[in-house]
């Protein structure tokens, strides 16, 4: 069916409203992005001479639409998982866990062990949080370090690196959300705005390399130096994996996502790479998950590692897990299509904002705090960045605010990701608890303090970049604050370094 885009006024901002209020009354995102849809549709149906059966026709046929534009990224996410699945499952990260055991001798060596396994699982935050919990745990127990500390560095490096990374399932969301103005370089373009994600990653260094810590978090790692018995020190289970199982998959698949993305956009007949891998990134993509899939099936199915039918049985089962946040990205499309298409939202937005005398500069520090709210309350970043995504870039579209739109966009997944990373309801804060085997309110309650103090100093770097339109002064200002927090506050434990 052919969209055709009418005025609407102010009943143009209903649907985005409503979505996001019932979100945070009723913290549930599905049916209130499909609310949201459908209020849309409404507004469009009888503007135009419509009725309620064709707003239902029309909300259904947006759907399939957008379904269709994004075709290629439903492919790349479930290729990713089905390979997520199966190098979990192929005994690879147990591997590494014996391997890395006999290496690491001090906390502080842990400590660090364990986030840059964080920094390299870049490719999915769930996958990051178990993985890296189930290798690192035995290992954290025996020298001492807090489940507390554990489930934080878990946390701190799964959506910061995720929201961050280049080849990863949030980069392709992301990407998909503003593909109208070629979303994989405006992607990239929001690296270096993406305080909170830069920020959190320094912070996390910083702790473990150090060895300070402050607030509840202190207190756990001095409880956990005093339990002679290593809170239940964990055994590692045994099999027949090896840490190449866990490795070959996963570099073949970056690889091969950056050869496919340069093979799809035209690199290997002349054109520049910069525009080649910004052409259909997403169909690169899926060319490197599918190398990922198949050099899996080379390693594991030949050594036994899996029967044939468990192999297929894995591959499915983890395109299951990626249903749920999917269902989120095509509502959020939808949505979407329906102001920007449909009902003229962009249009009465940008009137509006042309027509205040707010000074531009605060847009981005306004909107990483309206983010950090909302995915605080819904327990979801992709929620609040597939609800903000499309309301910013309307708002940027007005000629004034089109140099803030890349900062805007910075804040926005910054935002989404401090207030899902706080969240008690966030179910990467679930899994990085689970990941620990840490009792979940703990979690919640040591890893805030830090968190927020990221966030303060993440929200005085919006205001510096708002207003000078470029990140190089905000981000040294912030390095220096981060370092000097845990520097002043944090408190070194006066205990041997070797257990």
């Amino acid at each position: 069916m052919e969209f055709t885009m009418i005025e609407t006024g102010w009943l143009s901002i209903l649907p985005p409203i409503i979505a996001i209020a019932l979100a945070l009354i009723t913290k549930e995102v599905y049916s209130s992005l499909f609310i949201g849809i459908t209020s849309g549709m409404l507004i469009y149906a009888f503007s135009s001479g419509g009725n309620i059966i064709s707003a239902a026709a029309m909300t259904f046929d947006m759907m399939s639409s957008k379904i269709a534009d994004n075709a290629y990224m439903i492919i790349f996410l479930a290729l990713l998982w089905a390979v997520v699945s199966l190098v979990s499952k192929s005994g690879g990260s147990q591997a590494y866990g014996r391997w890395a055991g006999k290496k690491l001798k001090s906390k502080r060596a842990a400590a660090f062990a364990t986030s840059v396994l964080g920094i390299l699982i870049f490719i999915d935050d769930g996958f990051n949080c178990l993985t890296v919990g189930t290798v690192m745990r035995p290992i954290t127990d025996r020298l001492r370090i807090s489940r507390e500390k554990l489930a934080y560095i878990i946390d701190a490096t799964a959506a910061p690196v995720c929201i961050i990374a280049p080849v990863s399932s949030w980069a392709v969301a992301v990407a998909s959300e503003v593909s109208e103005k070629n979303g994989f370089h405006i992607f990239l373009s929001t690296i270096p705005y993406n305080f909170y994600a830069i920020m959190t990653i320094l912070m996390v260094f910083m702790i473990s390399f150090t060895g300070r810590d402050f607030g509840p978090m202190k207190k756990a790692e001095e409880e956990a130096v005093a339990n002679e018995t290593d809170q239940g020190e964990t055994e590692t289970i045994e099999s027949k994996g090896h840490v190449m199982d866990l490795v070959l998959p996963i570099v073949v698949l970056i690889v091969c996502a950056i050869l496919g993305m340069a093979y799809v956009g035209g690199f290997f007949e002349g054109v520049s790479f910069s525009e080649a891998i910004g052409y259909n990134p997403t169909a690169g993509l899926s060319l490197g998950a599918f190398a990922g899939l198949i050099t899996a099936m080379l390693l594991y199915l030949p050594r036994k590692l899996m029967k044939p039918r468990e192999f297929m049985e894995c591959i499915v089962g983890g395109i299951a897990n990626i249903v749920p946040p999917m269902l989120i990205l095509i509502l959020s499309w939808s949505l979407g299509g329906v102001c920007r298409q449909l009902i003229g939202t962009g249009v009465f937005i940008s009137g509006f904002v042309n027509s205040t005398n707010l000074p531009l500069g605060f847009l981005p520090f306004l909107i990483f705090v309206i983010a950090a709210l909302m995915s605080f309350s819904m327990g979801t970043s992709w929620g609040t960045f597939g609800m903000l995504i499309p309301i910013i870039t309307m708002i940027c579209d007005t000629q004034a605010a089109a140099p803030l739109l890349i900062p805007a966009l910075g804040a926005t997944l910054a935002g989404s990701v401090y207030g899902d990373h706080c969240s008690p309801i966030s179910d990467t804060t679930i899994l990085a608890s689970t990941g620990a085997d840490c009792k979940h309110i703990r979690h919640v309650e040591t890893q805030l303090p830090y968190a927020t103090a990221v966030a303060i100093v993440c929200a005085i770097g919006y205001l510096i970049a708002g207003f000078m339109n470029s990140p190089v002064v905000a981000l040294a200002l912030q390095v220096i604050l981060v370092v000097g927090i845990v520097m002043l506050i944090g408190k070194k434990q006066i205990t041997e370094e070797k257990i």
